[in-house]
């Protein structure tokens, strides 16, 4: 009797050391990865690329156009969810996910590297999660920086006093707050996403160009086809409506309680296929 009760303590502390282990390996190696992130060789073009909208919108905000849009906050408000919607998440933020994340492994590859992840006590799994936190982790600050900086760059076109007032007694921190929101699900969303093309593919510039198009042409999709998209869910949570034009075939946008747990579940899954993927890669530098 005695040793039929010791035998679930056992099992359960075995259990436990596995799970730190783990915890521990995938900390050590987002250290590193966000360490290369930020400042290896390939750091240069993503920081080019984050901070552009934000000097295009200081240089604007100085000599402000003589357009309408510019004359209140109204117009600003619509100005900015243009600009959000087309420049910086259409398109910085596509390329920049696409540059950090599919580096993680491909980058690995390129530089004859990865195989000393490969050596170490590492399951392949554990790898995927601590490389994808660290892109994840690099993309959010660089881009809600991006889009905290070129927000307020804009809406200082309109004098300290007003951007003041825009901030403390309108919807300024609010419109801000989401707008940084939207942002992190869009790393959280691509991120997954070009991690994948990055282990699938050993040239996976085309199939992110690809990708590119379809979620720019979004617009002239069908409701259907629409939600077969990351950049549908993102429009849907943003707080001032984007206007496609008058070619865009209108479809209603899906509710927050539905868009993010629908994005979270799919970039899981996406997670899941990197890590099946990535437990079957063998390093073969030589045909790269």
């Amino acid at each position: 009797m005695s040793s039929n009760v010791e035998v679930a303590p056992v099992k359960e502390s075995s259990a436990r050391p596995a799970w730190a282990r783990w915890a521990r390996q995938v900390g050590s190696i987002v250290r590193l990865e966000v360490a290369k992130n930020f400042w290896g060789k390939r750091s240069l073009l993503i920081y080019l690329l984050a901070f552009a909208p934000v000097l295009l919108l200081s240089v604007l905000a100085v000599f402000t156009p003589p357009a309408r849009e510019w004359q209140s906050l109204d117009g600003l408000n619509i100005l900015y969810a243009a600009i959000y919607g087309g420049l910086i998440l259409r398109t910085v933020i596509f390329f920049g996910c696409a540059w950090v994340f599919m580096n993680l492994f491909r980058g690995e590859v390129v530089d004859r590297s990865l195989h000393y992840y490969f050596l170490a006590p590492v399951r392949r799994e554990v790898l995927v999660v601590g490389k994808y936190l660290s892109g994840v982790l690099t993309a959010i600050i660089l881009f809600t920086l991006t889009t905290t900086l070129s927000f307020i760059a804009l809406y200082l076109s309109r004098g300290t006093e007003e951007l003041s007032r825009f901030f403390t007694d309108g919807s300024g921190f609010t419109h801000l707050l989401i707008y940084n929101g939207v942002t992190a699900l869009a790393c959280v969303g691509y991120g997954a996403f070009f991690l994948l093309l990055g282990v699938f593919f050993r040239n996976p510039i085309i199939p992110a160009l690809i990708a590119y198009g379809w979620e720019w042409l979004n617009f002239l999709l069908p409701p259907l086809l629409k939600k077969i998209s990351v950049i549908h869910y993102l429009h849907s949570l943003v707080p001032v409506p984007v206007d496609d034009g008058p070619f865009a075939i209108l479809a209603e946008p899906t509710p927050a309680w539905i868009a993010i747990p629908s994005l979270l579940v799919v970039t899981l899954a996406v997670l899941a296929l990197a890590s099946r993927q990535l437990r079957r890669m063998e390093i073969k530098y030589g045909g790269d």
